[in-house]
């Protein structure tokens, strides 16, 4: 194992909610369980609210326990990315791990790493951990902020071999390392199925699929209600906030005939609650048109349960067609295929075992070990 190290990691942490803060404090966890020292510095502001299409930004949830959390960045004032940098340097890390997923936060986080480089006292060694660099959905300035805090970074990790060729574009020196997402072991232990309906008033006896998450236009539950038309005895567990105009949605319900076979929980889930819509669920169906990993894929290979995930981006790298679950063409009469050959087959026991050997190849161990660069380089 690698010397034991003081590590900064610059994230959304709790009190902020959502998959990248709840990765960020389980990948906190993992490097204090190697025996290194950790502090977690997230933000006091992450978005301005006219860029925040949910309702809230922080959950309820209790903090973590063991985990050392500074609420110190704000990502629009620029004389905070001087102080927070200062104060990030006076940590005297041997290394930053620096989260990235959308490029709105490069200015912000660019000048934050680069002032904690000038203000060192001793040399700063600074990783990215990247879920994407360049956005699903396009906005002005992408490329730009994008590259600028590619500048403030000694290496990369990415979670997809996609996302891993996109930061090549942006520089082709840097070493950039391929880990995949470890499994979310963090949610609890899975519930008796009949249980878990109980709680979500769902009838026991009926086929259940589950597309969980915020809901946006490249997740493509729209994807998923139209396999639903063409798959009449398949009910459909859709938990999430919704950052769209819903009525689109509506209308596919309303034309189908779809809302005696929906089951709608739009809010953010609680940490605490993830268990009942997984451990409810017969099969987790990620209809994407665009994806670089998924979150959502490693919470459903922690409760053993199989899935439908479309062929995009790194999707296929977590999902083995016909061994953990489907993967198939971004389109409904695919997905409504792949739900057919599933119930009407009863494969859930074939992928049962699937599941649990594709699982052991996604630990919060590798992760770790490739972003302080321990493991082999791919």
């Amino acid at each position: 194992m690698s010397s034991i190290k003081k590590i900064v990691i610059v994230s959304p942490a709790h009190p902020l909610r959502g998959g990248i803060a709840a990765s960020s404090e389980r990948l906190a966890q993992a490097l204090q369980e190697m025996g290194h020292e950790v502090v977690i510095y997230s933000f006091s502001l992450q978005y301005p609210g006219f860029l925040f299409p949910g309702k809230t930004q922080f959950t309820d949830d209790p903090p973590p326990e063991g985990l050392q959390i500074k609420t110190c960045i704000n990502a629009v004032n620029p004389l905070n990315w001087i102080q927070s940098g200062r104060s990030i340097a006076n940590e005297q890390p041997d290394h930053v791990i620096v989260r990235f997923w959308l490029p709105f936060m490069g200015p912000s986080l660019g000048t934050v790493l680069r002032m904690a480089r000038f203000f060192s006292r001793k040399k700063l060694i600074v990783t990215a951990l990247v879920d994407n660099i360049v956005p699903h959905e396009k906005r002005f300035g992408d490329r730009p902020f994008a590259k600028y805090f590619v500048g403030a970074c000694d290496d990369f990790v990415a979670m997809s071999h996609s996302v891993q060729e996109e930061i090549r574009s942006f520089d082709q020196k840097k070493p950039v390392r391929f880990a995949p997402h470890p499994v979310y072991d963090n949610y609890g232990s899975s519930m008796k199925k009949a249980d878990a309906r109980e709680q979500l008033h769902i009838p026991e006896h009926v086929k259940l699929v589950l597309f969980f998450g915020f809901i946006r236009k490249y997740k493509g539950l729209d994807l998923l209600l139209e396999a639903l038309a063409k798959t009449p005895d398949v009910h459909a567990l859709v938990a999430g906030e919704c950052y769209e105009d819903w009525s689109y949605y509506q209308q596919i319900i309303d034309r189908h005939g779809l809302a005696d076979r929906l089951h709608l929980h739009m809010d953010f889930i609680p940490a605490d609650q993830v268990r009942v819509f997984f451990s409810a669920a017969d099969l987790v169906v990620q209809p994407y048109r665009s994806a670089t990993q998924s979150g959502i894929s490693q919470i459903a290979y922690h409760f053993e349960q199989p899935m439908v995930v479309t062929r995009v981006g790194g999707l296929p790298e977590i999902v083995t067609d016909g061994v953990s679950g489907y993967v198939v063409d971004a389109e409904p009469q695919a997905i409504a295929s792949a739900m057919t050959d599933f119930f009407d087959n009863q494969r859930d026991m074939t992928f049962l075992e699937g599941i649990r050997k594709e699982k052991q190849r996604f630990s919060w161990e590798y992760l770790s070990g490739q972003l302080l660069n321990t493991s082999q380089p791919e």
